[in-house]
């Protein structure tokens, strides 16, 4: 049974202090302690040090921007993570070495703390041949298409309504709907359609909702960083770059409602490689998850932050500047949404 949020905070950080105790002999006796979201935190400011225990599984992978961001704000040149999950620390080392300096990240098991490994550099494979086969049907939908995780998806305004779906006998099909239970329900009510002219209704009842003046639905407000990335991918030049197209992330969402990111690869108008990672709102993440997504896909490449402009904030200013590569950030007119509608 999980402690209740106010009963477990003094519990992580009396486990942080122990952790640090044993490992760090000389900091601070009066280190102050602090809260983190899943996790605590300790802070040594005579020496400029913070300790971060990560505490909440697989989603510690998605804490260093906040982690980067406390540290900065306490004046903490030196960040150690201390990460309790076996699968997120590689990869919070991975993330963490993009950054100068880096913060060190260690697995804890037990008293124990080793440092840790990072993980070798995630992947976005192509689909199979036999999904690749659908692409026309889902082009001539008037989908966009676009591979992630070796997953041809079908979008409107970057929201998911179909994928190719692989069967255990090695064939292919396209399912229609957002989301795996609207797409089971999807297959019930289009039976009697062909493919192409499910996926149509399908596209059209999205495409009437997502669009600028609609009233609020939840169709509408889903992934609106993939809507900001459609909008980009089809006007390149809004972030100076000659061409673009979607790729996968090096950490996928767990779901639709999870924030995250969308990130697109191509050229700048200099013909030089870019990656363009888009984000809406506040995200912390945003500054780890795009130096992640262009390690996997171009790591030489030019890295810009697309952002609505009321969402170009300094905190994303000052962790894209603290990259090994350092990042742009590019505020977006925040009427992009009618530049979406102009080009339907």
């Amino acid at each position: 049974m999980t402690e209740p949020a106010d009963r477990r905070a003094p519990l992580l950080v009396a486990k942080l202090t122990a952790l640090v105790r044993d490992r760090w002999p000389d900091a601070a006796a009066d280190a102050r302690p602090g809260s983190f979201p899943g996790g605590a935190a300790l802070t040594d400011a005579g020496a400029g040090r913070m300790w971060i225990l990560l505490d909440d599984g697989a989603t510690a992978v998605r804490r260093l921007g906040g982690a980067l961001a406390l540290a900065g704000r306490a004046g903490a040149g030196e960040l150690h993570l201390l990460v309790e999950s076996e699968e997120a620390a590689p990869v919070l080392a991975r993330r963490a070495a993009l950054f100068a300096p880096s913060p060190a990240v260690w697995a804890v098991d037990g008293r124990a703390l080793t440092a840790a490994v990072p993980a070798a550099p995630a992947t976005d494979p192509a689909p199979a041949p036999e999904a690749e086969l659908f692409r026309p049907v889902l082009a001539e939908a008037g989908l966009e298409t676009v591979v992630e995780g070796g997953v041809l998806l079908g979008e409107v305004l970057g929201l998911e309504i179909a994928r190719v779906v692989l069967a255990d006998d090695g064939s292919a099909h396209i399912e229609a709907g957002v989301g795996r239970f609207d797409r089971e329900v999807g297959a019930m009510m289009f039976a009697e359609l062909s493919e192409t002219d499910a996926l149509v209704r399908a596209a059209a009842h999205v495409a009437e909702l997502r669009r600028p003046g609609a009233a609020r639905h939840p169709l509408n407000q889903l992934v609106p960083e993939r809507w900001l990335r459609s909008v980009l991918v089809a006007h390149p030049d809004l972030v100076g770059a000659a061409e673009l197209r979607a790729v996968g992330s090096a950490v996928p969402r767990a779901n639709l409602k999870e924030t995250g990111v969308a990130t697109a690869v191509g050229t700048g108008l200099d013909g030089e490689p870019m990656v363009v990672t888009c984000s809406t709102g506040v995200d912390l993440e945003l500054v780890p998850s795009a130096a992640d997504d262009r390690l996997t896909h171009a790591p030489r490449a030019r890295l810009v932050l697309a952002v609505p402009a009321k969402d170009a904030l300094s905190v994303t200013t000052e962790l894209a500047g603290h990259l090994a590569d350092p990042a742009t950030v590019v505020p977006v007119g925040d009427d992009w949404p009618m530049t979406a509608a102009g080009s339907r």
